[in-house]
């Protein structure tokens, strides 16, 4: 087993809905932590711990970041981190597996069947171990208690339920230092 750090600066973590049902709005979290535990010798034996800062949510307009920071959607200062745990993984292909996590947002635990991509070991520029994994998933905001919304007067509703989440990740090995 070894152990894998998130690098956030080579990270993304992104979803998008829809908004008046025609238009999609994406956004990113730019604040995230965790760790990748990897069995080399049994991928589905490998575990993920992510953690992603709710405030630094950025969809590119901040009166819209504003409300979705709001007790309306995410809460923030309620609730300022949403926790992503992996209970299961099972392969799927050569290098696909559908790996299972817990996805904790404003106290609301649900589990989410995400689509994750191997992308291969490599080698960082200071010599360090390197890995990349890419992972989709498609959930219903209202799982977790986000239900805000406007009908719309010509039918349908200013915020689509469904958000697809897309999470890029870059690990870097974390390396053992002798006492």
């Amino acid at each position: 087993m070894a152990t894998f750090a998130i690098d956030p600066a080579h990270t993304d973590v992104l979803f998008s809905a829809k908004h008046m049902m025609v238009t999609t709005v994406r956004g990113t979290f730019t604040d995230l932590r965790g760790t990748v535990t990897l069995d080399e010798a049994d991928p589905t034996a490998s575990s993920a711990e992510i953690v992603l800062m709710a405030a630094s949510l950025d969809t590119g307009f901040g009166a819209r970041d504003t409300h979705l920071r709001s007790p309306d959607f995410f809460a923030v200062e309620t609730w300022p981190e949403i926790r992503v745990v992996s209970t299961a993984m099972r392969q799927t292909g050569d290098d696909r597996f559908v790996v299972t996590a817990d996805v904790t947002i404003r106290d609301v635990t649900r589990s989410v069947d995400f689509e994750v991509g191997f992308l291969g070991f490599y080698p960082a520029m200071d010599g360090a171990r390197r890995a990349g994994f890419s992972a989709r998933a498609t959930v219903d905001r209202k799982d977790w208690g986000l239900d805000w919304n406007v009908a719309l007067e010509a039918g349908g509703w200013l915020v689509g339920d469904k958000v697809r989440l897309e999470v890029d990740i870059a690990l870097q090995e974390a390396i053992a230092v002798a006492a």
